[in-house]
């Protein structure tokens, strides 16, 4: 990265929240009508961050142009690229009745053609916070190794829902804080004293609610964009004409630890993260954000 080459954000904006029912990375949260991608987007700027990527659906074109445009011309480089059902290698055989992504890796890859910097990647309806932003951006500025991507981890504890069970990565930390594997735990449920999760056998799994997880914060290089072009088309091979099977980023980046190609810091957040998973949880976003506003980390407007 030159030395005053800024890294770039990409956020992923083209699931279709199909628990939650309607767009909710466009539902508005804050008081003048804010998403949480513009708090996103705010942080990301004071963060250091010098470009912001969308990857969203095309019909969603009009919306981000209308949404984001405008408002952040003159505060930081804003571009958008497409994930497509269509967008797989040539020749590859796919089902024509697919309606859904690929999934996130291959939401990634779609944004090579935007990117040449080191990168960070967010989920659009997930809130991060500024130092879990500055931690992303710090390592992307400082670490210099090609083959060395970042997580940003949480605490369990700081990520469960109060309507509903979540699905989360826990990340398998070695030595050196490098990690080893995220196992990706599903129906986590928050309990009074931790969480707990069905296990394979039928019996219940218990958690601290210190266990570390990923929520999607990744930070990458750009010659990451090898790793998820192989990945994709071999998945994409013997999966082109299932109509659900996504390829996510943890399990591509779990093969290529394993292969020794990569390594993965995983640095952690105090930040509490909150996401609307459930329409339930949006009332917590809101008192949230308005907390927030009044212990003065936001402005009562955004954009002015």
């Amino acid at each position: 990265m030159h030395l005053n080459m800024k890294p770039t954000l990409l956020v992923l904006a083209a699931g279709m929240g199909s628990r939650y029912g309607g767009n909710k990375q466009l539902d508005e949260v804050g008081p003048s009508g804010e998403t949480i991608i513009d708090y996103s987007i705010y942080d990301a700027i004071r963060a250091g961050f010098g470009k912001i990527v969308f990857v969203i659906r095309r019909d969603l074109e009009e919306q981000v142009k209308d949404r984001f445009f405008e408002k952040l011309k003159g505060k930081i480089e804003v571009d958008y690229v497409f994930q497509e059902i269509s967008n797989v290698p040539e020749g590859v055989q796919v089902s024509p009745d697919r309606a859904k992504p690929w999934g996130t890796s291959h939401a990634v890859l779609v944004a090579s053609e935007k990117i040449r910097e080191p990168f960070g990647v967010i989920n659009a309806d997930d809130f991060y916070g500024y130092d879990s932003l500055k931690t992303l951006r710090d390592f992307l500025v400082n670490d210099k190794d090609p083959d060395c991507y970042c997580i940003v981890g949480y605490k369990l504890g700081n990520t469960l829902s109060d309507h509903g069970y979540v699905n989360r990565g826990v990340c398998n930390v070695g030595s050196g804080g490098l990690l080893k594997n995220i196992e990706e735990v599903l129906k986590i449920e928050k309990t009074y004293n931790g969480a707990k999760a069905p296990a394979a056998d039928g019996t219940e799994r218990l958690f601290t609610g210190n266990e570390i997880v990923s929520m999607n914060l990744f930070g990458f290089k750009p010659g990451c964009f090898d790793i998820l072009k192989e990945d994709f088309k071999h998945f994409i091979e013997k999966n082109g004409m299932d109509i659900k099977s996504e390829l996510l980023i943890p399990s591509t980046l779990d093969r290529y630890i394993a292969k020794d190609r990569i390594r993965i810091k995983v640095l952690m957040s105090n930040d509490r993260w909150f996401g609307i998973t459930y329409r339930e949880d949006k009332p917590f976003v809101v008192d949230s954000i308005r907390k927030m506003i009044r212990d003065g980390v936001y402005p009562a407007r955004i954009y002015q």
